[in-house]
């Protein structure tokens, strides 16, 4: 039963470094859109491919959901200009199964729509569900996550019922090709890591992505799941959101805080920062 809070919740209230386990869920909500996903698939950009520099690859998409949760306007538009500057680079060919490029502003819109929907489940994970009023204050605090990318401020939908027509419209368009399939369950199953870290780990964290995933984008990738995932699935949120409240804050959000500092570590000493 939801109840109302004495101060609405804003995106940042949902900034929480256990929110990563739903993280590779996300980027298959993000790459459904085929035009994204075969983007991702054909990117010639080396430095940000998850199987070849898994790690930098998370760094900078936490780094990013840092930066437009946390950070100032400055860092902000610092981190703009990067992504500007990568995404530039990424586009289809003649030979692409569809056409697109990552400056389009209409698929940085649903990359960024896609990046809230997985905030308000973790803010709903962790603190329970969201009044109406609630949920709207929520989404209004919430265009960052997209005008930190290459979304225009007019593109993001005015009231969070604006933005349920809009998710509804682009859940129509969910579509995973082979190859981009291929490469999604490989993230679940954690094989761009080191094999030992993919035997003991990868089952695991395909069941909690499959978790996480909302039933449209589940079925349309092909992941099994049954009432008794379902149900194992909402005893682990419980458990896990009752474990998290146990940490303080600086803590529990240790993980975007640091991001933060790096960044503005690597602009002082001119290091990359993509």
């Amino acid at each position: 039963m939801p109840v109302a809070r004495a101060v609405p919740p804003g995106v940042t209230d949902a900034v929480d470094s256990i929110g990563a386990a739903g993280g590779v869920a996300n980027v298959i909500m993000q790459l459904s859109w085929p035009e994204v996903g075969w983007g991702v698939r054909e990117s010639r950009v080396d430095t940000g491919n998850v199987y070849k520099r898994p790690l930098k690859r998370a760094r900078t998409t936490f780094q990013y959901l840092a930066v437009a949760t946390l950070g100032s306007d400055d860092d902000k538009r610092v981190y703009r200009d990067e992504v500007t500057r990568i995404h530039r680079r990424v586009h289809s060919t003649p030979e692409s199964p569809v056409k697109y490029s990552a400056l389009d502003p209409g698929l940085q819109m649903w990359v960024a729509a896609c990046l809230y929907v997985g905030f308000e489940d973790a803010f709903e994970w962790l603190h329970g569900p969201m009044t109406d009023s609630d949920r709207e204050a929520f989404y209004l605090s919430a265009p960052s996550l997209g005008t930190t990318l290459q979304v225009r401020p007019d593109q993001w939908p005015a009231t969070r019922a604006e933005f349920d027509d809009y998710w509804r419209e682009g859940m129509s368009r969910i579509r995973f090709d082979e190859s981009v399939r291929e490469h999604l369950v490989g993230l679940a199953e954690l094989r761009m890591l080191p094999q030992p870290t993919t035997v003991l780990f990868g089952k695991l964290n395909k069941w909690v992505t499959t978790g996480f995933l909302h039933r449209e984008f589940r079925d349309a990738l092909g992941l099994p799941w049954n009432p008794r995932d379902q149900r194992r699935f909402e005893r682990f949120l419980e458990v896990t959101a009752a474990a998290n409240r146990l940490l303080p804050w600086p803590v529990r959000t240790l993980t975007y805080r640091v991001l933060l500092l790096d960044l503005r570590w690597r602009l002082r000493s001119g290091r990359p920062l993509m």
